[in-house]
């Protein structure tokens, strides 16, 4: 049996290294359907810069100046204008006041810190400059993903917009489940998930199905858990 939410396919490695594939890489192009019934999709190419993010802080040294190999010279320039306390590191604080939404709200406590352990390979709870890139790629690419989606170009990824997201990430999801997911993760009451949010509810339930297909050893799509199982998978819904 196939399941949705597999490594992406057809993106360049991330510079400093990719994030392990069961953290909820953003889709190539489509998976191969939940129920093996969903084609993939092929997507048009993410280009461009996200369009959020607060601009470099003034005093931070021009782009090329001192970048080391290897590292784009925008990035290590926005990467200083963040650290503000100099460490070298980037704190989920420091990230969190770094991010916006295309209404400018801040990107949520959660998936800032969510971000930061798909990408702290020494646990430290910061990042560094090369993690910090392979951050800012992922983010790029699930900003892309997510203006696919959002089709009225409201900011916001609404409930009918969510399931055909899901749908072509060959999540084979009822019209309910999205309406749960829309009312778990919608933090403005908008009926719809801002950026931050999406990018939160994609990697729990890219999470949620490897937890799932670990257990599923005959591959049909069923599985018998017992109580503290069951529990384990969502309290361990976090990347490790």
């Amino acid at each position: 049996m196939a399941y949705p939410g597999g490594p992406p396919g057809g993106y360049q490695q991330y510079p400093g290294g990719a994030p392990p594939p069961q953290y909820g890489a953003p889709p190539p192009g489509g998976h191969p359907g939940y129920a093996g019934g969903y084609q993939q999709q092929q997507q048009p190419g993410y280009g461009g810069q996200p369009g959020y993010g607060a601009a470099p802080g003034y005093g931070a040294p021009p782009a090329g100046y001192g970048v080391p190999p290897g590292v784009d010279p925008n990035v290590y320039q926005w990467f200083m204008s963040v650290d503000r306390d100099r460490s070298g590191k980037i704190s989920a604080t420091e990230l969190q006041q770094a991010l916006t939404n295309s209404n400018w709200s801040h990107f949520n406590e959660e998936t800032c810190r969510l971000m930061i352990g798909m990408f702290d390979r020494d646990q430290s709870g910061q990042i560094e400059l090369q993690e910090f890139q392979a951050l800012w790629t992922y983010i790029q690419q699930w900003k892309g993903v997510f203006d696919i989606y959002d089709q009225d170009r409201s900011g916001l990824i609404e409930g009918r917009e969510l399931h055909t997201a899901f749908s072509r990430m060959g999540y084979n999801v009822t019209p309910s489940f999205i309406q749960i997911i829309v009312v778990k993760f919608d933090r403005a009451a908008r009926r719809g998930l801002k950026f931050d949010d999406f990018i939160q509810c994609c990697v729990m339930l890219k999470n949620l199905t490897d937890q799932f297909r670990a257990r599923d050893t005959g591959g049909t799509g069923r599985i018998q858990v017992s109580y503290e199982d069951f529990m384990c998978m969502v309290l361990l819904n976090k990347p490790s």
